[in-house]
């Protein structure tokens, strides 16, 4: 009972701040301008939202801060290196997307970091955590624990974090295109991530880590006030590549790199989408989705927004029973 009394006073602190960011915020960003750009391409649809304001990502990464800084003054929480170089990942791919989120609001258009320079900085931060978590106790292995199988990975440990972190980041801010979408499944993917975390009980921080993960839940519910259909908000690169880098971060600390594939398994789908759709056009001349990812195929079949996001949410759902059962249980 104390575990759900935990889980229950962290995702009303992340809702509570969250509800205060967004208020305070919301206004702010558009008194300065920090507006949403909507490329031409994507539809008349999205056409509507030209101006919202952007970067709302702060709304969730404020009140985690403020939530966690809360707990340790009083005790409820310890700091310790898991939770170090999670808050590290958190914090890292945020200031990298402020970083893409001015530059696309300073030009007025959506190009942002050039592509190589921003996969260059995901990767400079991925080789921070690498570092980080193997000078902690961390082991180049990993374990199939149903089966009872570890598999020794040596030196390509490195690249299977860096694979992992930057691919994962980048998978969550692809499927950010759609009212409420990447924010909702993010929600989803953290409460099955907290679950699996507090059944660790053999990590270093465990409680810690869990905390984090459902302060996040909370605060991503008060986001989503902000930014569902109508969205009044959009999450941006601030938001996403931080929520990204974070699930893997946490799967990689808990030993369950593989649950990865599964509790974002619509954000793996909807890179699957657009590098097919890449593929297709490229080497054969044709699409095979009337547009990527997939949430905009879905759009131009005539869907509507909230009808996607719904589906995607249910799957997701889905998805993240699967890896608890797998995580905790089998």
């Amino acid at each position: 009972m104390l575990i759900l009394a935990k889980t229950a006073l962290a995702m009303m602190l992340g809702f509570i701040f969250a509800i205060i960011c967004g208020l305070i915020f919301i206004p702010f960003l558009k008194k300065i301008n920090f507006r949403q750009h909507v490329s031409e391409t994507i539809g008349e649809r999205h056409q509507k939202k030209e101006g919202t304001p952007t970067m709302g990502g702060i709304i969730f990464i404020f009140p985690v801060l403020i939530a966690l800084f809360l707990l340790y003054l009083r005790g409820s929480i310890e700091i310790n290196h898991n939770l170090i170089i999670v808050l590290l990942v958190f914090l890292s791919y945020a200031a990298l997307g402020f970083v893409d989120d001015w530059l696309k609001v300073r030009y007025h258009n959506n190009q942002g970091l050039r592509i190589s320079t921003k996969f260059l900085l995901q990767m400079l931060i991925a080789l921070i955590f690498f570092y980080i978590f193997m000078k902690n106790g961390g082991e180049p292995v990993i374990d199939i624990t149903s089966l009872n199988i570890a598999i020794p990975m040596g030196w390509t440990f490195g690249l299977f974090i860096l694979f992992l972190l930057v691919g994962s980041s980048n998978a969550v801010n692809i499927t950010d295109g759609l009212d409420g979408l990447c924010g909702g499944l993010s929600m989803i993917a953290f409460v099955a991530l907290g679950i699996i975390t507090w059944n660790t009980t053999w990590m270093e921080g465990y409680q810690e880590v869990a905390i984090f993960c459902f302060v996040l839940v909370g605060a991503l519910l008060g986001f989503l006030l902000f930014n569902t259909h109508p969205a009044r908000v959009f999450m941006g690169d601030l938001g996403s590549l931080s929520l990204g880098a974070t699930m893997a971060a946490i799967c990689i600390v808990t030993r369950h790199e593989l649950s990865l594939a599964v509790i974002g398994g619509v954000f793996v789908i909807e890179t699957l989408s657009s590098m097919i759709q890449i593929i297709a056009i490229r080497k054969f001349h044709r699409k095979i989705f009337k547009m990527a990812p997939l949430h905009h195929h879905f759009e131009q079949l005539g869907w509507q927004e909230t009808d996607i996001v719904k589906m995607f949410y249910v799957v997701g759902l889905l998805l993240a029973m699967a890896a608890i059962t797998y995580g905790v249980w089998i």
